[in-house]
Formats: structure tokens, C-alpha cells, sequence
């Protein structure tokens, strides 16, 4: 069999900056840290934070007084900053510099007098932090057929942002929806969703061109790593998206020749080749990366008198 091994793949920026914003916390204050949320969404990298003193909560509730705490990279409301405050903790938000664009987009919008849609998947904390930024009426819509919520809305009066980690397919779709049926709404330019889920989202496209089958190694919660499986799908291939190597089922590998993998923004690299040391285990491996330019771009930590 041959691999290819998709270029650029696996960590990001934001989230090289939010998981060394957590060991920095941990070198600098000791066990525990407490951390809003899994600082990023894969769960190896959250259990190795854990094993270092990281304390992963849901609510800020759970937080002792006074605690050093850090807002995940997925983004925060304004409830929750202003909880942190009453709780007298140290925090320290390790948002993605990308999220807070977005975050500031909407609310400039708002601010406006703007009426806001986020284009994103409701639940998803990314989102939910975006809505949290508001201080106005704010939809959000993941689907054409929602745009019936707005049937009565003023078309002069809306503007839109997005989820950062959507498929640029769906979101032009979404968009270009929004535009026919309000002309006169105003929005970001389609690449302002993030550079990294474009970036990851090409190769699968160009990577789909040469090869049999496509491995996604990253969580099955993590909505850029479902989008990559599903820019395989859409090219036509068997597109599966794995945690790590013990999900591989060899049936998938049957009169494959050519494997392409790829890996989510927060998927660390040593899971690929956990997937590749699985592989070579069932014969011989020839493994190449593709052509593809690697990606140089690196967000300073936060700026905290806590780091």
C-alpha cells in the first residue's frame, strides 16, 4: 500500500498557542490550572494536559476562588468573563486571535444597530461564545431551510459572521442564500473563516485526486475534523473519520492501493503515526507527503499579567 500524507495537516496556530498557554500556566503557577471546557477538542490532548496538573471543569462554579483559570481556545461569552471577575479568578483567555476577529465583527455589526446571524452549528462552543459577545437579537443558522425564521425581518437591518471551522463549501452556499433573499446584508468576505480549515480542506481536495480512501485522524466531536471527512466524501471516496489507530477496521483497506490521511487543527501528530505504525502492520508501507507549502503562521500567548 502507499500512504500520502496530506500537507499542511494537524495543529494550528490557535491551538499550538492555547495548548502552550496551559504549560506555560502550569510552569509558572503549578497544579492545579483549571481550564474552562477541553482547551482544544481531542482528547489525548486533554488527557495529557491532565496528567501535567490541568483541571478541565464545565461551569465556573466548580473553580475555587481565586484559582488560575483559562478560557478554552474556542471562546467565551461576556457572562462568563464577568463571572470570572465576580469570582476573583486569575484568568486567562487563550481564545484563537481568529475567534476574537469574529467576535469583534459581530459586535462592531451590533453596535450598528445590526440585527446578527451567525452561520454555524447551534450548541458548539465556538458559537455559543459568538452569541455570548452580543448584546442584541442574534440567530443562529446552519441550514437554508432556517432562513424562514427571518422571513419578516428588515433586509436593511442584518449582518452576518461565521463559524471559523465550517466547510467553505456549505458556507459559500449558506452565504450566497443569505445574499439572494437579503441583498442588502452585510458579512465578511467568505476567507475570513480560518486560514487552517481552508488550508486543510484544499489538500483534501487535491489529495482526493490520487488516492483510494481517506483517514480523518481526529475527534469525533471536532467540527473541523468532520469537515475534512466530509471534502472527502464529497469527492466520492470512502472518507472515515478515526480518533486514533485502534478505530482502523481493515475491511475499510480492501483492493485500496493508494491511503490518503489527514489530521483535524488539534489532532497532534503522533496520532498519525500511531494510524501509520496500524497500517505498516498489515503489510508493506511506502509512505509520501504531498506537495504542499507548510504553513509558517504562530500567534504570541496571550497577552496576561498571569503568563
Amino acid at each position: 500500500m502507499e500512504v500520502i500524507l496530506a500537507q499542511p495537516r494537524g495543529f494550528c496556530a490557535g491551538v499550538i498557542r492555547a495548548i502552550e498557554t496551559v504549560e506555560r500556566a502550569l510552569h509558572l503557577h503549578g497544579s492545579p490550572v483549571y481550564v474552562l471546557h477541553e482547551i482544544v477538542h481531542n482528547r489525548h490532548v486533554v488527557g495529557a494536559l491532565r496528567d501535567r496538573g490541568a483541571s478541565f471543569v464545565e461551569d465556573l462554579e466548580e473553580v475555587p476562588l481565586n484559582s488560575v483559570t483559562i478560557f478554552s481556545a474556542h471562546g467565551v461569552s461576556n457572562l462568563v468573563v464577568d463571572q470570572a471577575e465576580q469570582r476573583n479568578l486569575r484568568a486567562i483567555d487563550a481564545t484563537c486571535p481568529l475567534v476574537t476577529k469574529v467576535h469583534l465583527q459581530a459586535r462592531r455589526y451590533s453596535r450598528q444597530g445590526m440585527e446578527i446571524i451567525i452561520v454555524g452549528h447551534p450548541g458548539h462552543p465556538e458559537v455559543e461564545g459568538t452569541r455570548g459577545r452580543i448584546n442584541g437579537p442574534v440567530h443562529v443558522l446552519s441550514t437554508i431551510e432556517e432562513f424562514e425564521i427571518l422571513k419578516d425581518k428588515q433586509p436593511d437591518g442584518l449582518a452576518y459572521v461565521t463559524h471559523t471551522t465550517l466547510s467553505m463549501d456549505d458556507t459559500r452556499h449558506l452565504i450566497d442564500g443569505l445574499k439572494s433573499r437579503f441583498p442588502a446584508i452585510i458579512g465578511p468576505d467568505l476567507k475570513d473563516i480560518c486560514y487552517a480549515t481552508q488550508s486543510r480542506q484544499n489538500a483534501v481536495r487535491k489529495l482526493s485526486q490520487e488516492i483510494d480512501i481517506l483517514l480523518v485522524v481526529g475527534a469525533r466531536y471536532s467540527s473541523n475534523s468532520n469537515r475534512l471527512r466530509e471534502a472527502g466524501a464529497q469527492n466520492g471516496l470512502p472518507a472515515y473519520l478515526i480518533e486514533d489507530e485502534g478505530e482502523i477496521e481493515p475491511k475499510w483497506l480492501k483492493n485500496k492501493v493508494k491511503i490518503g490521511i489527514t489530521a483535524g487543527a488539534s489532532t497532534p501528530e503522533i496520532l498519525v503515526q500511531g494510524v501509520l505504525a496500524k497500517l505498516s502492520s498489515y503489510g508493506k508501507l511506502r509512505v509520501r507527503e504531498m506537495e504542499g507549502r507548510q504553513e509558517t503562521i504562530r500567534f504570541s500567548l496571550p497577552k496576561s499579567k498571569y503568563l
